[in-house]
């Protein structure tokens, strides 16, 4: 099958809550096909050096509730791009910024990052990449122990 790649990132800023998680970015598939997600980066904008890391997770959900794009969130699916591949349309949406989270979530990973101008890329490893299941979404939460921005992007191609 060719392959066809896209990437989505936060068209702006996402507040943080001190303690609260929140889902800063998240790719929903369409009936027709996955998503097998190639890499992301996340950044805080924090300046305070003694500030306790944020837990980042890599999160799949069944998009029960809570993940209309535009819907208790900022929409991004004006921000999917296509990166590479026969051009197509993409069936993907996106989402920023959730102020109710979606369910239902299950931690793929997760991990510590300091939110004192933290920033992380990670490229998965050829052959180690996670991948959703049709209509289902993937995205990062994050959980900051005091107040911070933050922006994220994924890459993903079609599965």
């Amino acid at each position: 099958m060719a392959k066809a790649g896209y990437a989505v990132r936060t068209s702006s800023a996402v507040a943080l809550s001190a303690g609260n998680a929140k889902t800063a970015l998240m790719v929903i598939c369409p009936a027709q096909f996955g998503v097998d997600l190639k890499k992301f980066r996340v950044s805080f904008d924090g300046t305070t050096a003694t500030a306790v890391p944020a837990l980042i997770e890599l999160v799949t959900s069944t998009n029960a509730t809570n993940s209309t794009p535009g819907t208790n969130n900022t929409s991004e699916t004006g921000n999917i791009v296509q990166l590479y591949g026969r051009s197509i349309t993409t069936g993907f949406t996106a989402f920023s910024a959730s102020t109710s989270e979606p369910t239902v979530l299950t931690v793929v990973e997760g991990f510590l990052l300091t939110p004192t101008g933290g920033t992380l890329f990670y490229d998965f490893p050829l052959g180690d990449t996670p991948d959703t299941a049709v209509s289902t979404g993937i995205g990062l939460r994050i959980n900051a122990p005091a107040v911070v921005n933050v922006r994220a992007s994924m890459t993903f191609e079609r599965c």
